[in-house]
This record gives C-alpha cells, sequence and structure tokens, in this order.
C-alpha cells in the first residue's frame, strides 16, 4: 500500500483526540437536520434481526444489513433511525434521537419494532446485546467529547430486558481494585460485553489516569479489576478472548491498536490492523473481528481482520458503522 492510499489517510485521520469530538458534534449537528430516505436493495425484504448469515450496520442513521456472504454489495435500508446498533439472539439495541437535541434508548423486537423506550443522557457511543438477547447495554458521552479528552466523562447503564429494570449507571456498583475495595468519584465506565450466562459481564473502568479492564457480577452488582490499558472489550462467542482497542504507550492521544486478550495467559496479541481503532469490535466469528473507521471527512466503513495477527485487513461495507452480526 502507498504513503497516499485510503488506508494511510485513516491512521492519520484517527490518530488524533479530535475524532471522536468531531463524531459527538456531528451527531448533534445532523440531528436537526431531515434524514434522507432509505434505500432498500431491489427484491429484499425488510431488515429483520432474526438470526442468519447477515450483518447489521447502520447506514446513514438508518439500521440496515448485508448478507455476509457478499457484504460489500446491495444492502436492505430500513426506516429505523440509529446512531448505535446491536442485535443478538432476535433482540436489538438502538441509540437514536429523542428530539433534536436529546437520545433515547429503544430494545427493538425482531421486526424492529419498539418493545421498551427510555432517554438517556448525552451522546451514543456504545451498545450491545447479550447473545441470548436477554441483556442490553449503552454507554453516552456526558461531559467531554472523546476518549482522549482530560475532561471526558461516560455514563454505562444495563437493562435486564426478562425484569424490566434498568441499571442506569454502573458507577453505583462496589469496585475491588488490585484485590481491594477502592471507591473514587472520578470512576467511569464504558463499553460493556457481556458472558453466556446474562449475568458476568466484562467493560472498561476509568480511574485515576489509568484504564482497566473490569470483570462485572451484575447479581452482586459489583466489578473487579483484571487488567490496565483495555478498552471497549469484544467478548469472543467462544468465551476465552477479549479484542479491545489498546492505547498505544498506554496514552489514548496517540491512538489505539486493535488487540486481543487471552483470558486464560493475560497473553495480549496485536492484529494486522494498524490504524488507530477508536471502536468497540465485534466478533463475526471465533476467528474474525468487524470494526469501525472514519475516513478524514468522517464517513464510516467497516473493516474486517483475522484475530490472531494473521492475514491483513480488508473493506467490509462501504459508508456503514457499528457491525453487529446476527449469526
Amino acid at each position: 500500500m502507498t504513503a497516499l492510499s485510503t488506508r494511510a489517510k485513516l491512521v492519520v485521520a484517527t490518530a488524533s483526540a479530535v475524532l471522536l469530538g468531531a463524531v459527538a458534534a456531528g451527531y448533534a449537528a445532523v440531528a436537526a437536520e431531515p434524514t434522507p430516505p432509505p434505500t432498500t436493495a431491489a427484491g429484499a425484504a425488510a431488515v429483520t434481526l432474526e438470526p442468519g448469515p447477515r450483518l447489521l450496520t447502520v447506514t446513514d442513521r438508518r439500521v440496515s444489513s448485508v448478507s455476509l456472504a457478499d457484504p460489500s454489495g446491495p444492502r436492505t435500508v430500513s426506516t429505523r433511525e440509529c446512531l448505535r446498533v446491536y442485535a443478538a439472539g432476535g433482540i436489538g439495541v438502538c441509540l437514536g434521537p429523542e428530539t433534536a437535541w436529546s437520545y433515547q434508548l429503544v430494545v427493538l423486537d425482531a421486526a424492529l419494532g419498539a418493545t421498551r423506550t427510555f432517554a438517556i443522557p448525552g451522546l451514543p457511543n456504545r451498545a450491545r446485546v447479550s447473545a441470548s438477547g436477554r441483556m442490553v447495554s449503552w454507554t453516552t458521552f456526558v461531559g467531554g467529547d472523546s476518549y482522549t479528552s482530560s475532561g471526558f466523562s461516560t455514563r454505562t447503564g444495563i437493562l435486564d430486558t426478562r425484569t424490566g429494570v434498568p441499571v442506569m449507571s454502573l458507577e453505583h456498583f462496589a469496585v475491588t481494585r488490585d484485590g481491594r475495595p477502592y471507591r473514587s468519584a472520578d470512576v467511569n465506565y464504558w463499553g460493556v460485553t457481556f458472558a453466556a450466562d446474562d449475568n458476568l459481564f466484562y467493560a472498561t473502568m476509568s480511574t485515576g489516569g489509568k484504564r482497566y479492564l473490569v470483570r462485572g457480577d451484575f447479581a452482586a452488582r459489583t466489578v473487579e479489576t483484571v487488567k490496565e490499558n483495555v478498552e471497549c472489550p469484544s467478548l469472543s462467542p467462544d468465551g476465552r478472548r477479549i479484542a479491545f482497542k489498546e492505547a498505544i504507550d498506554a496514552d489514548p492521544a496517540k491512538g489505539w491498536r486493535l488487540s486481543v486478550l487471552d483470558l486464560a495467559t493475560m497473553r495480549v496479541t496485536a492484529t494486522a490492523e494498524t490504524a488507530s481503532v477508536d471502536d468497540q469490535p465485534a466478533w463475526l466469528d471465533d476467528a474474525t473481528l468487524a470494526y469501525t473507521l472514519r475516513q478524514s471527512d468522517g464517513r464510516p466503513d467497516v473493516w474486517a481482520v483475522p484475530a490472531d495477527a494473521t492475514g491483513a485487513p480488508r473493506l467490509l461495507v462501504p459508508g456503514a458503522e457499528s457491525p453487529s452480526p446476527l449469526i
């Protein structure tokens, strides 16, 4: 690849602290603007969250899907407006506009119908659903606008769709750091990922200028630190590894390297993706990661790369973001 390639431009565009601030500001700025009408591939059925060989994404702020066999080919675009989307087990979560300047969380059924809606503070940033569809999580920026900003603040919550009771902020959970009880007013969380039992979860916790992978017990309302410099974790389908973004030299201002942590050995393997990935990756299967990269003008594309440091990144879905496999 040459120095003037699109991928090189992506590296430059994402290496600075400006990116998420620009994106977050863009969300608010365009919320009041008319959204282009959705387009649907000729002869395509409506977007559905039923399991199948498809990839769910957001295209021009609309929930869309493409075939995993031909992800750059025709896509089906719905009328459901979301900034972030994720789905599993036939259940989805959509973080989208409530008004021109406020946002809401919508729990979706398989046909994209709303089954639960409530307001969320701040700018939508991360969303996840457990494999069974029972547990839903979300993260928003409520102060500052970037993970590289010293003044940023996030709000992360979890909803148990079976009980219908949301935990609006993980900041109320008891923390154990390095084996000892810990309390601090600066604790922030983001990027939840769920284990198969719908109780164990992982997330990022920041405090004291450090970022930790934490393991949480939802029923007990507790978290404990596992490892430093692990952000936006994504648990593999086999439950053995976590894909994440690792701050270069532990400094988010230098960008992030898409990496994989083996939970048994705590060994970290950097993937072949060398662009700065500011996203919570998704596992397409036990061997492949999908993630969003933005072009220099902010337009998103979904890329894929092997999880084991082999191969090379490939463009998966142009003009899309927030990937979620439905298989």
